[in-house]
C-alpha cells in the first residue's frame, strides 16, 4: 500500500540537456489530451504563478475507485513520463499525446466507472 493517496510532481526536475521546462500548466493541458488527468499545483517556495506552477498534482482515489492496482499506476506513470518528455523536448508534438491516449482509452475500458450498469 501507500502512505498517501497524492503526488505533488516537481516538473523542473524533468529538465536536462535535451528537455526543456514543462510547467504545470502545460502538463496538465497535454496530459489531458492524452487522457489523464491531473492538476497543476504550486509546490514550495513556489516562483511561478499559481496560474502557471511548477508542480503537478496526481492523485490515487480515481484511479482504485475503478479497481486498478500498483502495476497499473506504474502503466499510469510511464504514459505521464512518455506525454511529458516528448511534449518538453518539442512543443508541437503530438505524437506521444495521441499514441498514450489510444492506450488509456482502451485501457480504461477494462475498469468501468459503473460495471454494473451496461
Amino acid at each position: 500500500g501507500t502512505q498517501n493517496h497524492l503526488l505533488l510532481m516537481y516538473l523542473s526536475a524533468l529538465k536536462d540537456a535535451t528537455v526543456k521546462h514543462i510547467t504545470g500548466l502545460e502538463a496538465e493541458t497535454v496530459l489531458g489530451q492524452a487522457g489523464i488527468t491531473v492538476n497543476k499545483n504550486t509546490i514550495p517556495s513556489e516562483k511561478l504563478s499559481p496560474f502557471v506552477t511548477s508542480g503537478l498534482r496526481i492523485g490515487t482515489p480515481a484511479v482504485t475507485s475503478r479497481g486498478m492496482k500498483e502495476d497499473d499506476m506504474e502503466k499510469i506513470a510511464l504514459w505521464i513520463s512518455r506525454v511529458l518528455k516528448d511534449v518538453a523536448k518539442d512543443r508541437s508534438s503530438k505524437t506521444e499525446i495521441n499514441a498514450v491516449k489510444k492506450e488509456v482509452t482502451e485501457f480504461a475500458a477494462k475498469f468501468p466507472l459503473y460495471p454494473e450498469v451496461n
